[in-house]
C-alpha cells in the first residue's frame, strides 16, 4: 500500500544540517510516510550521513544526482513519490514531532483539499527579498512557503512540478494552483521549523549575488 505522504527532501553540501532535518521526520509521531532523499552533487560527506537513516528506517530513500539546483532536485523526488500528498523538508529546517499527525487530522476532516500550506516557526531573519522586484525586502508573513507545502499527488500531476526560476519557484507552484482553481487551504498550526540562520540559504544566495551595495 502506499503512503499516506511522501516527504521528499532535497540537499546540496549540508551534511550535518540534513542529520538534524532526518532526526525531525524520523521523530515524527504519524508514521505512514516516506522520506526521499535527492542528494543535488553534494561533495561532502552526505551519503555517509544518511547512510545511519537509510539502515535502519526501510522508509526512507536516498538518490544522488548531477547538482540541478533546487526545481531540478525536488522535481526529481516529486517522480519517484508514490504517496496520496507530496510535501517537502528542506535540508536546513525541520519539523515538530506533530507536524504530519496534525496534518493529517486536517486532510482527514476536508479531504477535498487539494493543497494544504501554512504553520510555521520561523528562526532568525524573517525577512526575505520580493521575487518580483529583489531589491525590495518582505517579512515572511506576507509568503508562501513551500517547506509547509501538501500537495495531492494527482494536483502536483496537473501541475506539472515546480518550474526552474531564480527565486520563488513554491510561490510560483502555489499562483499557478490559484489558477486552476484548486481547492487550497492554510493551518496556523506552527509545527514546520524554518531556520534563516544559515548563510548558504537560497534567499541569502539571492540576495547576495543580486543586490549591489
Amino acid at each position: 500500500m502506499n503512503p499516506r505522504f511522501s516527504i521528499i527532501l532535497t540537499t546540496y553540501n549540508r551534511s550535518r544540517l540534513l542529520v538534524r532535518a532526518l532526526n525531525s521526520l524520523t521523530a515524527q509521531t504519524y508514521k505512514d510516510w516516506e522520506g526521499i532523499i535527492i542528494d543535488d552533487g553534494s561533495t561532502d560527506d552526505t551519503e555517509e550521513a544518511v547512510h545511519e537513516f537509510i539502515l535502519k528506517y526501510d522508509n526512507i530513500h536516498y538518490f544522488k544526482q548531477e547538482n540541478r539546483g533546487e526545481a531540478g532536485a525536488k522535481n526529481k523526488g516529486i517522480s519517484l513519490s508514490c504517496g496520496q500528498y507530496i510535501s517537502f523538508l528542506d535540508s536546513d529546517d525541520e519539523y515538530r514531532h506533530d507536524h504530519l499527525e496534525t496534518r493529517n487530522q486536517i486532510l482527514n476532516r476536508y479531504p477535498d483539499i487539494q493543497i494544504l500550506h501554512g504553520g510555521v516557526k520561523v528562526i532568525g531573519d524573517e525577512y526575505v527579498p520580493d521575487r518580483k522586484n529583489p531589491s525590495r525586502m518582505i517579512h515572511l508573513s506576507e509568503c508562501i512557503i513551500g517547506g509547509t507545502f501538501f500537495i495531492e499527488q494527482k494536483a502536483m500531476k496537473i501541475l506539472g512540478g515546480l518550474r526552474d526560476i531564480p527565486i520563488g519557484a513554491d510561490s510560483d507552484l502555489f499562483e499557478r494552483a490559484v489558477g486552476m482553481n484548486m481547492k487550497i487551504s492554510k493551518t496556523k498550526f506552527p509545527t514546520y521549523i524554518y531556520h534563516r540562520t544559515s548563510q548558504d540559504s537560497i534567499t541569502h544566495n539571492f540576495l547576495k549575488n543580486s543586490i549591489k551595495v
